[in-house]
């Protein structure tokens, strides 16, 4: 098996990507997506462009899509369109992984490494600086 051509540590998130746009002439995305017990993807928001497949790997990663709680475990789908808000969690005790693909690869590597360069362990990220990436790279944080 190849190793992932990228890997991004954002605190308790750790994405290892697998193909980019630059794979797929700008059609998809596709990394394995971990969440250490306890973290989330801090910010709920939705996608102008971009639709969501997810895969469950390992543990049970909570998300909640339009409100609904959906819960994914291994061999578990989750799809989430373009336009839906929604964010992930992880309320277990043990490490998450799961597949995700996005569609088109408009958000890709480069956004994550965006959100590190400003992300500072220990304090909270500013959610003007985090809101101005988000936008810039077609997702919109949640109100």
């Amino acid at each position: 098996m190849k190793a992932p051509k990228e890997m991004i540590t954002l605190g308790g998130l750790q994405l290892n990507f697998l193909l980019d746009g630059d794979d797929t002439d700008n059609q998809m995305v596709m990394f394995e997506f971990s969440i250490k017990p306890g973290s989330k993807v801090p910010v709920a928001h939705y996608h102008v462009d971009v639709d969501e497949a997810i895969y469950g790997l390992e543990g049970t990663m909570t998300s909640i899509v339009d409100g609904q709680t959906v819960e994914t475990g291994p061999g578990d789908r989750l799809f989430i369109t373009r336009g839906q808000t929604h964010y992930h969690d992880n309320f277990t005790d043990k490490e998450t992984k799961v597949l995700c693909i996005l569609t088109p690869a408009s958000i890709g590597p480069a956004y994550f490494r965006e959100l590190k360069a400003v992300i500072v362990p220990g304090t909270p990220p500013d959610p003007k600086i985090i809101g101005e990436i988000m936008l810039r790279h077609g997702l919109i944080p949640a109100t």
